[in-house]
């Protein structure tokens, strides 16, 4: 690829996007499904070198899900991406000092490092969001703690706030920067503060703007939010939809039960922790069923009682649809509490392995090319 310009193209065939949910070190599970793809498509084509940036056209992510879809449109090879989570997660969820705890659990400097670090150009300076080490378009899901809206970042040239000519071009914002403000879970990590020249006004004029997780939007599942991105005119990219012009891949992170059984009653401070997980439950949910009624459903586990899974034809879908993600019961519940006593938690590295091995043997089980990819080249 010669530049960003022509990641736009519509691509001839199907135009393929993938999107990945936060869920903090969740992301592992997710990670053995992005990897069973990525086998599968090097069986498929011959070629034991591709990594799923050669196969898709635009990726998207929300908070650890930003990561892996950064990492990905990288060019790195899914193991390799499994790697650097595994050995980064102790330094990514550093205990903050007692200056700060009582504001936010971990420190933000060490995941800023590493991010830092990796997200370089040859010369070793920062990469910014237009860098053309990126082999497809990326969209990273934030959200502007100081305005309060969702601030959806992508990599479209054409996009409004993309304009290289005008000042507050995003392309130009560092990488690293963007990526970790989409991973700032308020109450884990400080949000990360960006400097944006503002002009709205007719005059330019910098402003300093705090962003945080996106997961605290409705878009911790990205991947309508992709879809809208890739198609509606305003967003300016314009890739036609319909079941032979696109895909849309979705990955969870495993879904945690967030209701509270069969204690009628909550205390205070029971029901103000549980809250947030429950909203951002109920936002993947919805994200889901909108990805299932506009597109093509061709696999996911059923969405409730009533519904099921709508997996079945849909002669008007918009995009070939596949949703990878599992709930996790009782028994799954269980089994973790034998490996650790935090359970579930975002940031429960002791779960690395039972993650991993949670993943893989989903996706072995799960994934097929033919959910999303049938009649490609």
């Amino acid at each position: 690829m010669n530049g960003i310009m022509e990641l736009t193209a519509p691509p001839s065939g199907r135009a393929r996007l993938l999107a990945f949910d936060g869920g903090g070190i969740r992301g592992l599970f997710s990670l053995e499904v992005a990897r069973r793809i990525e086998e599968l498509l090097r069986e498929r084509h011959g070629q034991p070198d591709l990594v799923l940036a050669d196969h898709f056209h635009y990726l998207g992510g929300t908070s650890t899900g930003a990561i892996i879809a950064t990492f990905l449109s990288w060019g790195l090879p899914v193991d390799e991406v499994i790697r650097l989570y595994r050995e980064n997660a102790k330094v990514m969820f550093t205990k903050a000092g007692l200056g700060s705890i009582h504001k936010h659990r971990f420190a933000g400097q060490p995941i800023s490092d590493f991010l830092k670090n990796f997200f370089v150009e040859n010369d070793g300076t920062p990469a910014t969001l237009g860098t053309s080490k990126l082999r497809t378009l990326l969209l990273v899901v934030t959200r502007n703690a100081s305005t309060g809206s969702p601030w959806p970042m992508s990599t479209n040239p054409r996009a409004m706030y993309n304009d290289r000519s005008q000042p507050g071009c995003n392309l130009d914002l560092p990488l690293w920067q963007i990526v970790r403000a989409s991973t700032a879970a308020p109450t884990f990590f400080p949000p990360e503060v960006i400097e944006i020249a503002d002009r709205h006004s007719g005059e330019v004029k910098k402003q300093v703007f705090a962003f945080e997780d996106g997961g605290v939007t409705p878009f911790n599942n990205p991947a309508y939010l992709l879809y809208t991105m890739a198609t509606l005119p305003e967003y300016r990219l314009q890739w036609q939809d319909g079941k032979d012009r696109l895909s849309l891949v979705s990955i969870g992170t495993g879904r945690v039960k967030t209701g509270r059984g069969s204690r009628i009653d909550e205390n205070l401070l029971g029901q103000a922790k549980s809250i947030p997980n429950a909203l951002i439950g109920s936002a993947q949910w919805m994200q889901d069923l909108l990805c299932r009624q506009h597109g093509e459903c061709r696999h996911g586990e059923p969405l409730d009682s009533e519904i099921g899974n709508l997996v079945r034809e849909n002669p008007r879908g918009a995009f070939l649809y596949a949703r990878y993600d599992r709930s996790i019961g009782d028994a799954d519940m269980e089994a973790a509490l034998k490996v650790s006593k935090k359970g579930f938690t975002l940031d429960n590295i002791e779960l690395m392995d039972f993650l991993g091995e949670m993943g893989r043997a989903y996706a072995e089980q799960s994934v097929k090319l033919e959910h999303f990819d049938h009649h490609d080249s």
